[in-house]
């Protein structure tokens, strides 16, 4: 069902602005924050951008690892994406390094290039080293990445790009406001099915 992506496609993962959970490690421990503004910005070399808060405890783990992971969850964890995005990993540290994922009982498995866990369930992983731009990290809160691997969900992308049909429960989440998301309707092509 995880399918490679090759890394020169891994931004069709995000070119649809998709809301995605962010997970980092660093010396043991983990957090997973939620992010609605992340974009592509290049595909060879294969490259995102994401906005991390000063605040946050992800971007603390950022910083220290320089990795991080982009999860592009779907339409069945619409309330998963909600729970992260109001929990603080900071909060829940305690005793337990993976307390927010214990907490919201999320299920994590390897990354292949990366420290940072990869979130079960979610539809699309793009494993990311960060490009340290001090200025705009500062400035903006902006995060430029390096993609060093891409994987996605078989059922609703292969050959390239999305296709949601008929998998419903799959389709990617876009963050509106205040807990409310859409979901991308159908597919439209100007090309013939050949290509």
């Amino acid at each position: 069902m995880k399918l490679a992506v090759d890394l020169n496609q891994a931004f069709r993962l995000l070119n649809h602005g998709p809301t995605v959970l962010v997970t980092a490690a660093y010396q043991g421990k983990v957090n997973v924050m939620a992010a609605a503004w992340n974009m592509p910005l290049d595909c060879s070399p294969a490259r995102i951008a994401i906005v991390i808060d000063k605040k946050t405890y992800t971007r603390e783990l950022i910083e220290g690892s320089s990795t991080f992971a982009i999860n592009v969850p779907c339409r069945a964890q619409a309330g998963v994406v909600t729970q992260v995005g109001a929990s603080s990993g900071r909060e829940l540290l305690g005793q337990n390094p993976d307390n927010k994922f214990s907490a919201l009982d999320l299920s994590t498995f390897s990354a292949s290039k990366i420290e940072a866990p990869l979130l079960e369930g979610c539809i699309a992983w793009l494993e990311c080293r960060l490009i340290n731009e001090p200025h705009m990290q500062e400035s903006y809160d902006l995060f430029i990445a390096d993609i060093v691997a891409a994987h996605a969900d078989s059922r609703v992308f292969s050959h390239g790009r999305w296709h949601f049909d008929g998998h419903d429960e799959l389709r990617t989440l876009h963050h509106v406001a205040g807990g409310f998301f859409f979901t991308p309707g159908e597919s439209v092509s100007t090309q013939s099915q050949d290509h």
